[in-house]
C-alpha cells in the first residue's frame, strides 16, 4: 500500500490545484462581466451628461438671445423717451392758465330767455 500513498497525495494536490484554477476562472469571468456592466452603465451615463449639458447649453444662448432683446427693447425705449424729452425743449410750454377770448366789438350779445323764440 505504500507506494500508492503518494501517488494519491500528489492526485489530490492536483485536484485542488485545477479546483483552485477553476474558482479563479470563475472569479475572472464573473470580473470581466462586471467590468463590462459597469463600462456600459458608465457610457449610458457619459452620453447623458453629455445630451443634458448640450440641452443646457442651448438654454443658456437662448437666455442669453432673450437677455440680448430685452436690452435692446430698453434700450430703444430708452431712446425713445431722451428723443421725447429733446422734442418737449423745442415745444412752447404749455400754459395752464385759461384765457378768453377777446370779444369782437361789432357782435352784441342778445339774451335768450327759456323757450323763447327770436325773430328779427
Amino acid at each position: 500500500m505504500a507506494p500508492f500513498v503518494p501517488r494519491t497525495r500528489a492526485a489530490a494536490a492536483i485536484r485542488m490545484t485545477k479546483i483552485a484554477l477553476q474558482n479563479q476562472s470563475r472569479t475572472i469571468r464573473r470580473l470581466r462581466a462586471k467590468l463590462a456592466t459597469e463600462r456600459r452603465e458608465s457610457a449610458a451615463r457619459k452620453n447623458g451628461l453629455e445630451d443634458k449639458v448640450s440641452s443646457l447649453e442651448r438654454e443658456l444662448e437662448l437666455q442669453r438671445c432673450n437677455n440680448h432683446t430685452v436690452t435692446l427693447y430698453h434700450k430703444d425705449i430708452d431712446h425713445r423717451i431722451s428723443q421725447l424729452g429733446l422734442q418737449e425743449d423745442n415745444v412752447v410750454p404749455f400754459d395752464d392758465e385759461w384765457e378768453e377770448e377777446p370779444e369782437e366789438e361789432g357782435i352784441e350779445k342778445i339774451p335768450v330767455g327759456e323757450g323763447e323764440i327770436v325773430e328779427e
